[in-house]
Protein backbone atom coordinates (compact mmCIF):
# COMPACT_ATOMS: atom_id res chain seq x y z
CA UNK A 1 0.00 0.00 0.00
CA UNK A 2 1.16 3.40 -0.91
CA UNK A 3 2.07 5.94 1.44
CA UNK A 4 1.25 9.86 0.82
CA UNK A 5 4.45 11.35 1.15
CA UNK A 6 2.84 14.58 3.12
CA UNK A 7 2.15 11.80 5.66
CA UNK A 8 5.66 10.34 4.79
CA UNK A 9 7.82 12.88 5.20
CA UNK A 10 7.36 13.68 8.98
CA UNK A 11 8.30 10.00 9.96
CA UNK A 12 11.56 11.18 9.02
CA UNK A 13 11.91 14.26 10.44
CA UNK A 14 14.02 13.71 13.88
CA UNK A 15 16.51 11.70 11.78
CA UNK A 16 16.57 14.81 9.58
CA UNK A 17 17.12 17.21 12.50
CA UNK A 18 19.70 14.31 14.48
CA UNK A 19 21.77 14.42 10.94
CA UNK A 20 21.58 18.51 11.22
CA UNK A 21 22.38 18.81 14.67
CA UNK A 22 25.78 16.61 14.31
CA UNK A 23 26.92 18.20 11.33
CA UNK A 24 27.20 21.42 13.60
CA UNK A 25 30.98 21.44 14.51
CA UNK A 26 29.76 22.75 18.24
CA UNK A 27 27.45 20.27 18.83
CA UNK A 28 29.54 17.58 17.24
CA UNK A 29 32.13 18.61 19.56
CA UNK A 30 30.47 19.11 22.63
CA UNK A 31 28.74 15.70 22.12
CA UNK A 32 32.51 14.28 21.98
CA UNK A 33 33.40 16.71 25.00
CA UNK A 34 30.71 15.20 27.07
CA UNK A 35 31.52 11.46 26.43
CA UNK A 36 35.12 12.08 27.24
CA UNK A 37 34.48 13.43 30.45
CA UNK A 38 32.03 10.25 30.89
CA UNK A 39 33.93 7.91 29.91
CA UNK A 40 37.09 9.12 32.19
CA UNK A 41 34.95 10.06 35.05
CA UNK A 42 33.00 6.44 35.17
CA UNK A 43 35.88 4.86 34.27
CA UNK A 44 38.27 6.22 37.08
CA UNK A 45 35.16 5.90 39.83
CA UNK A 46 34.55 1.97 38.98
CA UNK A 47 38.47 1.50 38.64
CA UNK A 48 38.48 2.65 42.40
CA UNK A 49 35.82 0.56 43.55
CA UNK A 50 37.67 -2.21 41.74
CA UNK A 51 41.51 -2.24 43.29
CA UNK A 52 41.80 -2.84 46.76
CA UNK A 53 44.51 -0.66 47.48
CA UNK A 54 41.89 2.31 46.14
CA UNK A 55 39.62 1.63 48.01
CA UNK A 56 40.62 3.60 51.13
CA UNK A 57 40.65 6.89 49.29
CA UNK A 58 36.75 7.94 48.51
CA UNK A 59 36.17 7.66 44.68
CA UNK A 60 34.78 11.31 44.91
CA UNK A 61 38.21 12.94 46.14
CA UNK A 62 40.51 10.06 43.25
CA UNK A 63 38.43 11.70 40.84
CA UNK A 64 39.25 15.20 42.11
CA UNK A 65 43.16 14.24 41.45
CA UNK A 66 42.52 12.79 38.02
CA UNK A 67 40.97 16.38 37.62
CA UNK A 68 43.88 18.32 38.77
CA UNK A 69 46.43 15.92 37.05
CA UNK A 70 44.60 16.40 33.56
CA UNK A 71 44.59 20.35 34.71
CA UNK A 72 48.71 19.96 35.18
CA UNK A 73 48.97 19.06 31.24
CA UNK A 74 46.29 21.64 30.84
CA UNK A 75 43.53 19.06 29.31
CA UNK A 76 40.34 21.19 30.04
CA UNK A 77 37.57 18.58 29.58
CA UNK A 78 35.11 21.34 29.81
CA UNK A 79 34.27 24.67 30.67
CA UNK A 80 32.67 24.36 33.85
CA UNK A 81 29.82 27.17 34.50
CA UNK A 82 27.74 28.25 37.65
CA UNK A 83 24.84 27.07 35.83
CA UNK A 84 26.21 23.94 34.93
CA UNK A 85 26.60 23.48 38.95
CA UNK A 86 23.29 24.83 39.95
CA UNK A 87 20.46 23.83 37.93
CA UNK A 88 22.37 20.15 36.29
CA UNK A 89 23.94 19.11 38.93
CA UNK A 90 23.05 19.88 42.33
CA UNK A 91 19.14 19.40 42.44
CA UNK A 92 19.93 15.42 41.92
CA UNK A 93 22.61 15.61 44.33
CA UNK A 94 20.64 17.37 46.81
CA UNK A 95 17.67 15.19 46.26
CA UNK A 96 19.31 11.93 46.93
CA UNK A 97 20.81 13.31 50.11
CA UNK A 98 17.43 14.08 51.47
CA UNK A 99 15.96 11.10 50.49
CA UNK A 100 18.37 9.06 52.28
CA UNK A 101 18.01 10.67 55.48
CA UNK A 102 15.88 10.06 58.07
CA UNK A 103 13.34 12.56 59.16
CA UNK A 104 13.35 10.45 62.66
CA UNK A 105 17.09 11.45 63.04
CA UNK A 106 16.67 14.85 61.86
CA UNK A 107 14.24 15.92 64.44
CA UNK A 108 16.28 14.56 67.44
CA UNK A 109 18.81 16.87 66.41
CA UNK A 110 16.91 19.72 65.05
CA UNK A 111 18.32 22.42 67.15
CA UNK A 112 22.13 21.54 66.24
CA UNK A 113 21.64 21.41 62.73
CA UNK A 114 19.49 24.47 63.07
CA UNK A 115 22.44 26.45 64.69
CA UNK A 116 25.14 25.13 62.30
CA UNK A 117 23.02 25.87 59.12
CA UNK A 118 21.86 29.10 60.17
CA UNK A 119 24.49 31.17 62.73
CA UNK A 120 26.73 28.80 61.24
CA UNK A 121 27.30 30.57 58.21
CA UNK A 122 27.00 34.03 59.47
CA UNK A 123 30.04 33.08 61.73
CA UNK A 124 31.96 32.09 58.94
CA UNK A 125 30.62 35.32 56.83
CA UNK A 126 31.65 37.69 59.43
CA UNK A 127 35.12 35.44 60.51
CA UNK A 128 36.57 35.68 56.05
CA UNK A 129 35.34 39.21 56.14
CA UNK A 130 37.36 40.71 59.17
CA UNK A 131 39.83 38.26 58.47
CA UNK A 132 40.74 38.98 55.04
CA UNK A 133 39.74 42.17 55.50
CA UNK A 134 42.31 42.51 58.84
CA UNK A 135 45.50 40.17 57.53
CA UNK A 136 45.32 40.09 53.72
CA UNK A 137 43.76 43.84 53.17
CA UNK A 138 41.48 42.22 50.77
CA UNK A 139 39.01 44.52 49.51
CA UNK A 140 35.21 44.39 50.61
CA UNK A 141 33.68 42.72 47.57
CA UNK A 142 36.67 39.91 47.73
CA UNK A 143 36.35 39.70 51.87
CA UNK A 144 31.84 39.15 51.19
CA UNK A 145 32.50 37.11 48.38
CA UNK A 146 35.17 34.87 49.34
CA UNK A 147 32.85 34.29 53.15
CA UNK A 148 29.79 33.64 51.08
CA UNK A 149 31.32 31.36 48.96
CA UNK A 150 33.08 29.13 51.48
CA UNK A 151 30.55 29.13 54.33
CA UNK A 152 28.35 26.07 52.54
CA UNK A 153 30.08 22.89 53.50
CA UNK A 154 28.93 20.17 50.82
CA UNK A 155 26.98 17.31 51.16
CA UNK A 156 28.54 15.54 48.56
CA UNK A 157 31.90 15.23 49.48
CA UNK A 158 30.90 14.76 53.64
CA UNK A 159 28.08 11.88 52.51
CA UNK A 160 30.48 9.83 50.29
CA UNK A 161 33.70 9.90 52.77
CA UNK A 162 31.05 9.00 55.97
CA UNK A 163 29.40 6.60 53.68
CA UNK A 164 32.72 4.62 52.72
CA UNK A 165 33.34 4.20 56.79
CA UNK A 166 30.57 3.50 58.21
CA UNK A 167 30.29 6.71 60.17
CA UNK A 168 27.81 6.67 63.42
CA UNK A 169 24.44 7.75 62.43
CA UNK A 170 24.16 9.91 65.05
CA UNK A 171 27.25 12.02 63.89
CA UNK A 172 26.13 11.32 60.05
CA UNK A 173 22.77 12.86 60.61
CA UNK A 174 24.30 16.34 62.38
CA UNK A 175 27.14 16.46 59.41
CA UNK A 176 24.23 15.75 56.54
CA UNK A 177 21.57 17.75 57.71
CA UNK A 178 23.89 20.66 58.89
CA UNK A 179 25.26 20.69 54.84
CA UNK A 180 21.82 20.14 53.31
CA UNK A 181 20.42 23.12 55.07
CA UNK A 182 23.60 25.66 54.94
CA UNK A 183 23.72 25.19 51.24
CA UNK A 184 20.51 27.01 50.85
CA UNK A 185 21.39 29.95 53.49
CA UNK A 186 25.07 30.09 51.87
CA UNK A 187 23.47 30.53 48.51
CA UNK A 188 20.55 32.98 49.67
CA UNK A 189 23.62 34.90 51.81
CA UNK A 190 25.65 35.23 48.86
CA UNK A 191 22.64 36.59 46.73
CA UNK A 192 22.51 39.13 49.51
CA UNK A 193 25.85 39.90 49.78
CA UNK A 194 26.08 40.66 46.10
CA UNK A 195 24.66 44.08 45.59
CA UNK A 196 26.52 45.25 48.84
CA UNK A 197 29.94 44.05 47.03
CA UNK A 198 29.18 45.46 43.81
CA UNK A 199 28.52 48.78 45.62
CA UNK A 200 24.48 48.89 44.28
CA UNK A 201 22.85 48.01 47.69
CA UNK A 202 23.67 49.18 51.46
CA UNK A 203 23.83 46.78 54.20
CA UNK A 204 20.81 47.07 56.37
CA UNK A 205 19.34 44.42 59.19
CA UNK A 206 15.82 44.38 59.09
CA UNK A 207 15.72 44.32 54.78
CA UNK A 208 18.20 41.35 54.89
CA UNK A 209 16.32 39.87 57.09
CA UNK A 210 13.09 40.38 55.48
CA UNK A 211 14.66 38.97 51.92
CA UNK A 212 16.18 36.15 53.64
CA UNK A 213 12.55 35.16 54.63
CA UNK A 214 11.20 35.57 51.52
CA UNK A 215 13.69 33.37 50.00
CA UNK A 216 13.71 30.61 52.54
CA UNK A 217 9.75 30.47 52.88
CA UNK A 218 9.39 30.46 49.23
CA UNK A 219 11.42 27.42 48.61
CA UNK A 220 9.44 25.69 51.85
CA UNK A 221 6.20 26.33 50.44
CA UNK A 222 7.20 25.28 46.41
CA UNK A 223 8.86 22.17 48.17
CA UNK A 224 6.40 20.80 50.85
CA UNK A 225 4.00 21.27 48.44
CA UNK A 226 5.86 19.91 45.80
CA UNK A 227 6.77 16.55 48.08
CA UNK A 228 3.23 16.38 49.73
CA UNK A 229 1.65 16.25 45.57
CA UNK A 230 3.51 13.81 43.96
CA UNK A 231 3.22 11.77 47.38
CA UNK A 232 -0.55 11.48 47.04
CA UNK A 233 -0.16 10.86 43.34
CA UNK A 234 2.21 7.78 43.73
CA UNK A 235 -0.66 6.18 45.81
CA UNK A 236 -2.77 5.79 42.89
CA UNK A 237 -0.62 2.93 41.07
CA UNK A 238 2.69 1.52 41.80
CA UNK A 239 5.03 1.37 38.48
CA UNK A 240 8.84 1.64 39.70
CA UNK A 241 9.81 3.12 36.15
CA UNK A 242 6.60 6.01 36.68
CA UNK A 243 7.61 6.72 40.03
CA UNK A 244 11.60 6.64 39.38
CA UNK A 245 10.41 9.34 36.83
CA UNK A 246 8.63 11.58 38.99
CA UNK A 247 11.05 11.91 41.53
CA UNK A 248 13.71 13.17 39.02
CA UNK A 249 11.35 15.44 37.68
CA UNK A 250 10.40 16.89 41.07
CA UNK A 251 14.16 17.07 41.66
CA UNK A 252 14.80 19.63 38.68
CA UNK A 253 11.38 20.57 38.69
CA UNK A 254 11.15 22.18 42.72
CA UNK A 255 14.43 23.77 42.01
CA UNK A 256 13.79 25.52 38.49
CA UNK A 257 10.37 26.95 39.93
CA UNK A 258 11.67 28.10 43.18
CA UNK A 259 13.89 30.16 41.30
CA UNK A 260 11.45 31.26 39.48
CA UNK A 261 9.33 32.80 41.78
CA UNK A 262 12.47 34.07 43.72
CA UNK A 263 12.84 31.25 46.13
CA UNK A 264 15.93 29.16 47.48
CA UNK A 265 16.00 26.33 44.86
CA UNK A 266 17.88 24.37 47.51
CA UNK A 267 15.61 24.53 50.04
CA UNK A 268 13.25 23.47 47.92
CA UNK A 269 14.80 20.31 46.30
CA UNK A 270 15.94 19.50 50.17
CA UNK A 271 12.27 19.51 51.29
CA UNK A 272 11.12 17.65 48.48
CA UNK A 273 13.43 15.55 48.97
CA UNK A 274 12.52 14.68 52.81
CA UNK A 275 9.28 14.90 51.76
CA UNK A 276 9.27 12.04 49.12
CA UNK A 277 11.80 9.91 50.68
CA UNK A 278 9.91 9.87 54.82
CA UNK A 279 6.49 10.11 53.95
CA UNK A 280 5.77 9.46 49.86
CA UNK A 281 7.83 6.31 49.64
CA UNK A 282 6.14 5.20 52.66
CA UNK A 283 2.30 5.74 52.07
CA UNK A 284 2.78 5.24 47.95
CA UNK A 285 5.10 2.98 47.28
CA UNK A 286 5.76 -0.61 47.67
CA UNK A 287 8.78 -1.92 49.32
CA UNK A 288 9.78 -3.23 45.93
CA UNK A 289 9.28 0.17 44.23
CA UNK A 290 10.71 1.86 47.19
CA UNK A 291 13.99 -0.36 46.62
CA UNK A 292 14.03 0.17 43.11
CA UNK A 293 13.60 4.21 43.55
CA UNK A 294 16.26 4.45 46.02
CA UNK A 295 18.96 1.86 43.75
CA UNK A 296 18.00 4.75 40.89
CA UNK A 297 19.00 7.90 43.00
CA UNK A 298 22.16 5.51 44.03
CA UNK A 299 23.29 5.53 40.59
CA UNK A 300 22.29 8.91 39.91
CA UNK A 301 24.42 10.18 42.75
CA UNK A 302 27.19 7.85 41.85
CA UNK A 303 27.24 9.27 38.33
CA UNK A 304 26.92 12.97 39.20
CA UNK A 305 29.28 12.77 41.16
CA UNK A 306 31.86 11.29 39.21
CA UNK A 307 31.48 13.82 36.41
CA UNK A 308 31.56 16.65 39.34
CA UNK A 309 34.32 16.25 41.28
CA UNK A 310 36.50 15.46 37.63
CA UNK A 311 35.50 18.60 36.36
CA UNK A 312 36.21 20.58 39.69
CA UNK A 313 39.55 18.93 39.50
CA UNK A 314 39.91 20.15 35.97
CA UNK A 315 39.00 23.56 36.40
CA UNK A 316 41.84 24.44 38.51
CA UNK A 317 44.05 27.23 37.47
CA UNK A 318 47.36 26.73 39.55
CA UNK A 319 48.67 30.08 38.29
CA UNK A 320 45.78 31.36 40.33
CA UNK A 321 46.59 29.72 43.16
CA UNK A 322 50.45 30.65 42.97
CA UNK A 323 49.58 34.39 42.64
CA UNK A 324 46.88 34.37 45.67
CA UNK A 325 48.88 31.85 47.99
CA UNK A 326 49.12 33.93 51.05
CA UNK A 327 45.97 35.19 50.84
CA UNK A 328 45.01 31.44 50.40
CA UNK A 329 46.68 30.32 53.32
CA UNK A 330 44.74 33.53 55.50
CA UNK A 331 41.87 32.48 54.26
CA UNK A 332 42.58 28.81 55.16
CA UNK A 333 43.51 29.89 58.74
CA UNK A 334 40.56 32.18 58.93
CA UNK A 335 38.06 29.49 57.90
CA UNK A 336 39.30 26.39 60.15
CA UNK A 337 39.07 29.57 63.43
CA UNK A 338 35.75 30.77 62.45
CA UNK A 339 34.57 27.10 61.86
CA UNK A 340 36.07 26.09 65.16
CA UNK A 341 33.96 28.62 66.70
CA UNK A 342 30.93 27.73 65.29
CA UNK A 343 30.86 23.98 65.61
CA UNK A 344 32.59 24.29 69.56
CA UNK A 345 30.94 27.81 70.65
CA UNK A 346 27.24 25.83 68.95
CA UNK A 347 27.45 22.42 70.26
CA UNK A 348 27.94 23.75 73.82
CA UNK A 349 24.30 26.01 73.35
CA UNK A 350 22.76 23.01 71.88
CA UNK A 351 24.00 20.75 74.90
CA UNK A 352 23.16 23.26 77.44
CA UNK A 353 19.68 24.39 76.10
CA UNK A 354 18.29 21.01 74.58
CA UNK A 355 20.72 18.81 76.00
CA UNK A 356 21.84 17.70 72.63
CA UNK A 357 25.01 15.32 74.16
CA UNK A 358 27.35 16.19 71.21
CA UNK A 359 30.74 14.87 72.85
CA UNK A 360 34.52 16.50 72.48
CA UNK A 361 34.69 14.07 69.78
CA UNK A 362 32.45 14.55 67.22
CA UNK A 363 32.79 17.97 67.83
CA UNK A 364 36.10 18.02 66.84
CA UNK A 365 35.01 15.53 63.41
CA UNK A 366 32.64 18.22 63.07
CA UNK A 367 35.16 20.80 62.85
CA UNK A 368 37.71 19.18 60.54
CA UNK A 369 34.77 17.42 58.36
CA UNK A 370 33.30 20.82 56.57
CA UNK A 371 34.68 20.26 53.54
CA UNK A 372 33.95 22.63 50.62
CA UNK A 373 33.19 21.66 47.06
CA UNK A 374 30.31 22.15 43.85
CA UNK A 375 28.41 24.82 45.88
CA UNK A 376 31.32 26.85 46.98
CA UNK A 377 32.56 26.34 43.12
CA UNK A 378 29.60 27.23 41.45
CA UNK A 379 29.50 30.59 43.16
CA UNK A 380 32.59 31.18 42.86
CA UNK A 381 31.85 31.42 39.16
CA UNK A 382 28.78 33.03 39.48
CA UNK A 383 31.12 36.53 40.36
CA UNK A 384 29.92 38.57 37.54
CA UNK A 385 32.60 39.39 35.26
CA UNK A 386 32.64 43.15 35.72
CA UNK A 387 34.38 43.06 39.11
CA UNK A 388 37.88 43.36 38.89
CA UNK A 389 38.85 41.05 41.64
CA UNK A 390 36.26 38.30 40.15
CA UNK A 391 39.76 35.67 39.49
CA UNK A 392 40.85 36.72 42.39
CA UNK A 393 37.97 35.98 44.58
CA UNK A 394 37.40 32.45 42.25
CA UNK A 395 40.98 31.51 43.09
CA UNK A 396 40.97 31.77 46.57
CA UNK A 397 37.57 30.03 47.16
CA UNK A 398 39.18 27.09 45.04
CA UNK A 399 42.78 27.37 47.03
CA UNK A 400 40.75 26.28 50.10
CA UNK A 401 38.35 24.38 48.23
CA UNK A 402 40.96 22.08 47.37
CA UNK A 403 42.89 21.90 51.18
CA UNK A 404 39.76 21.28 52.51
CA UNK A 405 38.82 18.28 49.70
CA UNK A 406 42.81 16.65 50.14
CA UNK A 407 43.90 17.57 53.06
CA UNK A 408 41.07 17.49 55.51
CA UNK A 409 39.03 14.90 53.26
CA UNK A 410 42.28 12.34 53.39
CA UNK A 411 42.67 12.67 57.09
CA UNK A 412 39.21 12.37 58.28
CA UNK A 413 39.88 8.86 58.50
CA UNK A 414 42.85 8.43 60.49
CA UNK A 415 41.03 11.08 62.64
CA UNK A 416 37.50 8.97 63.25
CA UNK A 417 40.27 6.41 63.70
CA UNK A 418 42.42 7.83 66.49
CA UNK A 419 39.04 9.26 68.41
CA UNK A 420 37.81 5.64 68.26
CA UNK A 421 34.30 6.87 66.59
CA UNK A 422 34.55 4.10 63.88
CA UNK A 423 34.12 1.43 66.92
CA UNK A 424 31.93 -1.70 65.70
CA UNK A 425 31.04 -0.34 62.45
CA UNK A 426 33.27 -2.55 60.63
CA UNK A 427 31.83 -5.72 62.64
CA UNK A 428 28.24 -4.08 62.19
CA UNK A 429 28.46 -3.90 58.49
CA UNK A 430 30.30 -7.62 58.55
CA UNK A 431 27.18 -8.58 60.26
CA UNK A 432 24.47 -6.64 57.76
CA UNK A 433 26.32 -8.84 55.40
CA UNK A 434 25.86 -11.73 57.24
CA UNK A 435 22.01 -11.00 57.02
CA UNK A 436 21.81 -10.61 53.56
CA UNK A 437 23.29 -13.90 52.40
CA UNK A 438 20.89 -15.61 54.95
CA UNK A 439 17.82 -13.26 53.52
CA UNK A 440 18.94 -14.37 50.23
CA UNK A 441 20.22 -17.91 50.91
CA UNK A 442 16.33 -18.49 52.60
CA UNK A 443 14.48 -17.36 49.37
CA UNK A 444 16.72 -19.19 47.37
CA UNK A 445 15.84 -21.83 49.19
CA UNK A 446 11.88 -21.29 49.21
CA UNK A 447 11.89 -21.10 45.38
CA UNK A 448 13.91 -24.60 44.87
CA UNK A 449 11.36 -26.09 47.28
CA UNK A 450 8.44 -24.18 44.99
CA UNK A 451 9.98 -26.39 41.83
CA UNK A 452 10.05 -29.34 43.29
CA UNK A 453 6.94 -29.34 44.58
CA UNK A 454 5.59 -28.32 41.09
CA UNK A 455 7.66 -31.12 39.05
CA UNK A 456 9.28 -28.25 37.13
CA UNK A 457 12.70 -30.39 37.15
CA UNK A 458 13.86 -33.66 37.84
CA UNK A 459 13.61 -34.01 41.48
CA UNK A 460 16.58 -35.71 42.00
CA UNK A 461 18.34 -32.35 41.05
CA UNK A 462 16.22 -30.35 42.75
CA UNK A 463 17.38 -32.53 46.31
CA UNK A 464 21.24 -32.16 45.51
CA UNK A 465 20.68 -28.17 44.93
CA UNK A 466 18.14 -28.15 48.04
CA UNK A 467 20.70 -29.67 50.33
CA UNK A 468 23.84 -27.59 48.88
CA UNK A 469 21.67 -24.38 49.96
CA UNK A 470 20.30 -25.29 53.05
CA UNK A 471 24.04 -26.71 54.20
CA UNK A 472 24.92 -23.08 53.47
CA UNK A 473 22.26 -21.76 55.00
CA UNK A 474 22.96 -24.09 57.89
CA UNK A 475 26.90 -22.50 58.17
CA UNK A 476 25.39 -18.52 58.06
CA UNK A 477 22.99 -19.11 60.93
CA UNK A 478 25.57 -20.80 62.91
CA UNK A 479 27.67 -17.54 62.15
CA UNK A 480 25.15 -15.03 63.01
CA UNK A 481 24.36 -16.81 66.46
CA UNK A 482 28.53 -16.67 67.39
CA UNK A 483 28.28 -13.51 65.80
CA UNK A 484 25.52 -12.46 68.32
CA UNK A 485 26.64 -14.59 71.16
CA UNK A 486 29.96 -12.41 71.21
CA UNK A 487 28.38 -9.52 70.44
CA UNK A 488 24.95 -8.51 71.85
CA UNK A 489 24.93 -5.42 70.42
CA UNK A 490 24.11 -6.64 67.48
CA UNK A 491 20.96 -7.64 68.17
CA UNK A 492 20.15 -3.98 67.67
CA UNK A 493 20.46 -4.34 63.83
CA UNK A 494 17.80 -7.08 63.69
CA UNK A 495 15.60 -5.20 65.82
CA UNK A 496 16.22 -2.21 63.58
CA UNK A 497 15.59 -4.37 60.30
CA UNK A 498 12.27 -6.13 61.58
CA UNK A 499 10.88 -2.41 62.94
CA UNK A 500 11.39 -1.27 59.46
CA UNK A 501 10.29 -4.45 57.96
CA UNK A 502 6.86 -3.96 60.06
CA UNK A 503 6.20 -0.07 59.42
CA UNK A 504 6.25 -0.81 55.68
CA UNK A 505 3.55 -3.81 55.88
CA UNK A 506 1.27 -1.43 57.61
CA UNK A 507 1.88 1.50 55.49
CA UNK A 508 2.25 -0.24 52.22
CA UNK A 509 -1.35 -1.95 53.34
CA UNK A 510 -3.01 1.20 53.47
CA UNK A 511 -1.44 2.70 50.01
CA UNK A 512 -2.72 -1.10 48.62
CA UNK A 513 -6.39 -0.08 49.56
CA UNK A 514 -6.07 3.50 48.22
CA UNK A 515 -5.15 2.04 45.06
CA UNK A 516 -8.01 -0.22 45.32
CA UNK A 517 -10.35 2.62 46.15
CA UNK A 518 -11.43 1.07 49.45
CA UNK A 519 -9.74 4.40 50.98
CA UNK A 520 -10.06 7.70 50.22
CA UNK A 521 -7.83 9.36 51.94
CA UNK A 522 -3.91 8.11 54.33
CA UNK A 523 -4.64 6.59 57.71
CA UNK A 524 -2.13 7.55 60.41
CA UNK A 525 -0.29 4.34 60.70
CA UNK A 526 0.45 3.52 64.00
CA UNK A 527 3.46 1.31 64.53
CA UNK A 528 6.24 3.58 64.06
CA UNK A 529 5.48 5.77 66.75
CA UNK A 530 4.55 2.76 69.04
CA UNK A 531 7.96 1.23 67.84
CA UNK A 532 9.92 4.87 68.97
CA UNK A 533 8.89 4.33 71.87
CA UNK A 534 9.46 0.26 72.46
CA UNK A 535 12.81 0.89 70.78
CA UNK A 536 15.48 1.53 74.01
CA UNK A 537 13.57 -1.51 75.64
CA UNK A 538 13.81 -3.98 72.46
CA UNK A 539 17.58 -3.28 72.11
CA UNK A 540 18.80 -4.40 75.86
CA UNK A 541 16.89 -7.70 74.80
CA UNK A 542 19.96 -9.99 74.21
CA UNK A 543 18.23 -12.36 72.01
CA UNK A 544 16.70 -10.71 68.52
CA UNK A 545 14.00 -11.84 66.88
CA UNK A 546 14.38 -13.41 63.34
CA UNK A 547 14.49 -11.07 60.04
CA UNK A 548 11.37 -11.55 58.10
CA UNK A 549 12.59 -12.91 55.19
Amino acid sequence: MAICPQFAAPMHFPLLLTEAALEDPLIEEGLRRFLLVLSVSLGVATLSRALSWLRNIPYTLLLLLVGLGLATIDVRLINLSPELILFIFLPPLLFEAAWNIKWSNLKNDWLPISLFAIIGVIICVGGLFLGLQQFAGASLATALLVGAGLSATDPVSVVALFRELGVDKRLTTLMEGESLFNDGVAVVAYNLLLGIALGLEQFDIPVTVSRFLVFVGIGLSIGGLIGFGISYLTQRFDLPLVEQSLTLVSAYGTYLVAEQLGGSGVIAVVTTGLILGNFGSRIGMSPRTRLSVSEFWDFVAFFVNSIVFLLIGDQVIFQGLIDNLPTIVIAILVMLLARAVSIFGLSQISNWWDDSDINWQNQIVLWWGGLRGSVSVALALSVPESLPERDDIIAIIFGVMLFTLLVQGLTTKPILQALKLLGDQPLRQEFSQTIARRVALSRVLDELQDVKQKNLIDSEYCDYQIALVGGQLEEIQEEMRVQQRDHPELSEILIGRLNENLVAIEADTYAQFIRAGYLKEEITPLLESLLEKTDAQESKKSEAPELLS
